[in-house]
């Protein structure tokens, strides 16, 4: 049972952003209120408020079923109604004619009700709260507020002449205004509020993702510039020096073989450096390195302190150490919803210490990723280790070592 009740969890909580948690908390929030406060303001003022006669009991039953079928077909139009604000779709067409019928059978019902002595004055009030409340709730983001405010006035004059006809009384029509009015604020404040946040948050988190894909995006423009100067240059005087040797193979010149001989060279070395391009070793800097994955983090949202020295550490040290750091920055930003991480760089007895930690952690894969088994390959070709795993609740730690040379241990301490 806890094993159904994590993977739940894990599915409907854990697997979502930010954005979709704080939808999924404000959706459930206006059904509770869609069905908590309609009800609790019918049902309670109905047990000693209505009249124990065959006519009031039965417009009392009605009333309840009718402000129960309100609910349901508010809870049914809510989810439409949000995407139509958020212009995620339009909203369909009649949507909420079946909850404005429901809202006038139930005004109507209570109408009726007053006009036989049927309820007290304050369970009158409180039902036209409950059957405006909840047409109210997904009404509000479907239409404009100036638009929302002036019908809600309209639909309240409405009410106060239909009372005003059936029992004129100066303090129940002021109760049955503030009622009304209170219930328009209410629906008004609580759907326009939550639904702006929701709009503001997803912009955010749009913007989060387009600041991503464009550090993604500058990353291979640096790969391309880098794999444009290795070979652009290579390939011209290789094409020249072939142009050569043909020129001199026609005229019967030895010298043809030597440029064959250094097209060859030039093409062996273009291909090392290729090669280091694509590995990530050509200018391999740790301190670019973190600098770069520091602002990629902070560009996708995500709080990133740093705190390296990387002075006077060996360059192989620093190229296996870079392509750590390039790994974590790239799992922190595709892996979990990270709101802060941490990288810190220290020597410790003769070895480099890099632990890379960041909140938000996902739940880990079964194989533990291909990065992580690359990482531990080119580790473990200069002698250092790599541990990567959860730390706490939604924490996740990734510590590289690799130990110095002799030397470099010694200037460095």
């Amino acid at each position: 049972m806890l094993g159904r009740v994590r993977g739940w969890h894990r599915r409907h909580w854990r697997d979502r952003s930010k954005a979709e948690r704080v939808e999924l908390q404000s959706l459930a929030t206006w059904h509770g209120s869609i069905w908590v406060f309609p009800l609790g303001w019918l049902l309670l003022p109905m047990v000693g408020g209505l009249a124990h006669r065959p006519m009031a009991v039965a417009l009392g039953m009605l009333l309840v079923a009718v402000v129960v079928l309100q609910c349901a077909a508010a809870s049914r139009v809510l989810r439409p109604a949000l995407d139509h604000y958020l212009e995620r779709a339009a909203l369909p067409p009649r949507a909420l004619r079946g909850s404005a019928v429901l809202l006038g059978l139930a005004l109507a019902a209570i109408l009726a009700l007053a006009s036989i002595g049927g309820f007290d004055p304050v369970a009158t009030r409180l039902a036209i709260g409950a059957a405006l409340m909840s047409f109210g709730l997904p009404y509000a983001l479907t239409v404009s507020v100036r638009d929302f405010l002036r019908r809600a006035a309209g639909l309240a004059a409405l009410i106060l002449a239909a009372f005003a006809l059936v029992r004129p009384s100066a303090p129940g029509l002021v109760a049955t205004a503030m009622v009304t009015a209170f219930c328009a604020v209410f629906s008004l404040t609580a759907a326009r509020c939550g639904a702006w946040t929701l709009a503001v948050l997803w912009e955010a988190e749009r913007a989060r993702e387009i600041e991503a894909r464009l550090a993604v995006a500058e990353e291979r423009l640096r790969f391309g510039r880098d794999l444009h100067d290795v070979l652009g240059r290579n390939l011209s005087v290789i094409s020249l020096k072939s142009e050569l040797a043909v020129q001199l193979a026609r005229r019967g010149r030895p010298e043809a073989v030597e440029q064959m001989i250094e097209v060859q060279r030039i093409a062996q070395q273009s291909q090392r450096e290729v090669r280091d391009v694509v590995r990530g070793y050509r200018e391999a800097d740790l301190g670019v390195e973190l600098a770069g994955a520091e602002g990629v983090l902070s560009a996708a949202g995500i709080a990133c302190e740093v705190r390296a020295d990387t002075a006077g550490l060996p360059a192989r040290v620093q190229a296996t150490l870079g392509w750590v750091v390039r790994e974590a920055a790239t799992n922190v930003l595709r892996h979990g919803d990270a709101g802060r991480c941490t990288v810190e760089l220290a020597v410790r007895e003769g070895r480099v210490v890099l632990a890379v930690e960041n909140d938000g952690a996902a739940e880990p894969a079964a194989d533990g990723g291909s990065g992580l088994a690359g990482l531990r390959e080119r580790l473990t070709a200069v002698a250092g280790t790599l541990e990567a795993g959860p730390v706490g609740a939604d924490r996740f730690r990734l510590v590289a070592e690799v130990p110095l040379g002799r030397e470099a241990s010694e200037v460095l301490s």
